[in-house]
């Protein structure tokens, strides 16, 4: 693959050690590229942390340019719908948590359910979930929110044009880029199993590893949004895609497209320790959870005391609290602008002290000890920061590598497959194995629940923190640990992305899941002796964490070693 125009010595560093050194040069290869990093933080420094180098290139540039953080945002998120067709989108959506000139807001762009959706629409005759439905094909997309979403941010806080915004996404898509392994292998994945359900393979059944994959339709469908983003809800593009749920039984009508807005909502605001956590709210329920376990962390603190990191008995720990915050989401979230979501008790301080008295140090919780207390795969994430200080956090998704497998035919864009985070039925698990239950039921219009936890940490009112991650319902688990890695076992930024992940959820009530490396006999050993069953994660490894850090030494930018991204800290003028 092309190596994007500028790489930071820290970078080719970091490159190099991680293919060729052992583990423990790699850690130092690390401390050294902080030092690099650190030693030229000042005022007018930027960093982005993007999961794949051509994003990062892009919002690099447009950095060096004079553009703000939602500016490189904007660019990254259309190159990526260009170069990371596994997550990268315009036909999904997501959410923008940014911290602009001092204000913090929240943007959901999060995909709606049709019109014509109804509450039992994916059962069978005999109340059975037909999950493939809800997964493969047209019948499994939600409205996209992604071109609108990025819309409203530019209306709201871009500084340069739309169509320079657009530039690197429409080149790429024109003019090709060269195939990176893991994705030629996801797209042969994915290609056998869409077989003879959708179109997919007509569209990517030609990309290969180390060759140029070029996407004309796509490129097309670019440069109409560039020269009016309302094309894709009621313009050529509208029409293309209404064409497609034609012919692949879906449900998308022009009154969907036409009505869809993105939301600007309040982000959820939480003291921790010496820092205020700002996160995502409601339709996610990562940022209630990730509040929720860092508060349940240190009311636990005389659990947590002296365990050393990734034991045995600290990864029971986490367990214990993740089954509390699984509990209160299955029971309590839903789409806000359809149900009364009580965010203020489920974060309430006495709340949390009880579920906190209610954890065993020594043994596992039953389900029925933690259930909800209150009295009467494929995603992607990508962080940035600015020369002012200005930082997004932006993660979206068309959930599964690739969707639903539909492409839009003539447009070249896939269809997200977002109806599946929806509940089926009560008590019947998603493909993440999450439950829920009346409250994220299927009815039109409505947002469906969703982890995703974009999240920024402020030291007084400055971005301090910047992460998020994909992974399902492994996000909050992701970013929470990261932060712990951070602040109770002092790991530089890199080491503490890469570490390895456990997750715990109900209702797997017995089973931990970790990432798809080998673990410590030693760990596993302990973890069974307190009756787990321990697996690696069945879909990949958990998580692919983008994080930015602010210190007094510094500027440091981690992408997570799991996946294909680039992170890079440099000065702007």
């Amino acid at each position: 693959m092309p190596q994007p125009r500028r790489t930071s010595p820290c970078h080719t560093l970091r490159h190099t050690l991680h293919h060729t050194l052992h583990h423990t040069l790699h850690l130092a290869a690390l401390a050294l590229c902080l030092l690099l990093a650190s030693g030229t933080a000042r005022a007018g420094t930027a960093a982005v942390a993007m999961p794949e180098p051509h994003a990062a290139a892009a919002a690099e540039a447009i950095l060096r340019e004079g553009g703000n953080a939602v500016d490189a945002a904007i660019g990254a998120a259309f190159v990526l719908a260009v170069t990371y067709p596994e997550a990268g989108n315009i036909g999904g959506g997501g959410f923008m948590l940014s911290v602009m000139n001092g204000e913090a807001s929240f943007l959901d762009f999060r995909e709606r359910a049709p019109a014509a959706a109804s509450r039992d629409m994916y059962l069978n005759e005999n109340g059975k979930f037909r999950q493939q439905d809800a997964l493969i094909g047209g019948l499994a997309s939600g409205v996209p929110g992604t071109v609108a979403g990025l819309a409203a941010a530019h209306e709201r806080y871009g500084s340069l044009s739309w169509r320079r915004l657009l530039r690197p996404a429409i080149d790429l898509a024109y003019r090709g880029f060269i195939v990176p392994d893991d994705l030629a292998s996801l797209a042969r994945e994915a290609g056998a199993e869409f077989e003879g359900l959708t179109n997919f393979s007509s569209y990517f059944g030609h990309l290969r590893a180390n060759e140029r994959f070029v996407q004309p339709d796509l490129a097309t469908t670019l440069m109409r949004i560039r020269d009016n983003p309302r094309d894709f809800y009621e313009g050529i593009i509208a029409g293309q895609i209404l064409r497609t749920m034609s012919m692949s039984d879906g449900l998308i009508s022009a009154a969907d497209l036409a009505s869809y807005q993105s939301v600007w909502r309040q982000p959820l605001q939480q003291s921790w320790r010496d820092v205020t956590v700002l996160t995502a709210p409601p339709p996610s329920s990562g940022g209630i959870a990730l509040l929720q376990l860092l508060a349940l962390r240190d009311l636990s603190q005389a659990h947590f005391a002296g365990q050393a990191h990734n034991s045995p008995r600290y990864i029971h720990l986490l367990a214990e609290l993740e089954k509390r915050a699984f509990a209160d989401r299955a029971e309590y979230l839903g789409d806000p602008d359809f149900v009364d979501v009580p965010v203020t008790e489920l974060l309430d301080a006495s709340y949390l002290a009880r579920r906190a008295a209610t954890v065993r140090p020594n043994s596992m919780s039953s389900p029925s000890l933690v259930k909800a207390a209150l009295e009467p795969h494929e995603t992607t994430h990508f962080s940035v920061l600015d020369g002012n200080g200005n930082a997004v956090s932006l993660t979206y998704t068309l959930n599964w590598d690739f969707g639903s497998g539909v492409v839009v035919e003539g447009a070249g864009f896939l269809l997200n497959n977002e109806m599946d985070d929806f509940s089926a039925a009560p008590g019947v698990p998603n493909a993440f194995g999450v439950i829920g239950n009346e409250r994220n039921a299927i009815a039109p219009g409505k947002r469906m629940l969703s982890s995703m936890t974009p999240t920024i940490v402020l030291r007084g009112a400055q971005p301090a923190l910047v992460l998020g991650s994909p992974g399902g319902s492994t996000i909050f688990t992701s970013v929470f640990q990261v932060i712990l890695n951070l602040e109770d076992f002092g790991m530089p930024l890199q080491a503490a992305v890469d570490a390895t992940r456990f997750h715990h959820q109900l209702p797997e009530s017995t089973l931990i899941r970790h990432d798809q490396r080998e673990i410590p006999k030693a760990t596993l050993q302990g973890l069974k002796k307190l009756g787990y069953t321990v697996q690696p994660n069945s879909w990949g490894d958990l998580g692919d964490v983008q994080a930015i850090r602010v210190g007094v030494d510094g500027i440091e930018a981690a992408a997570d070693a799991r996946g294909r991204g680039v992170a890079r800290v440099f000065v702007v003028d």
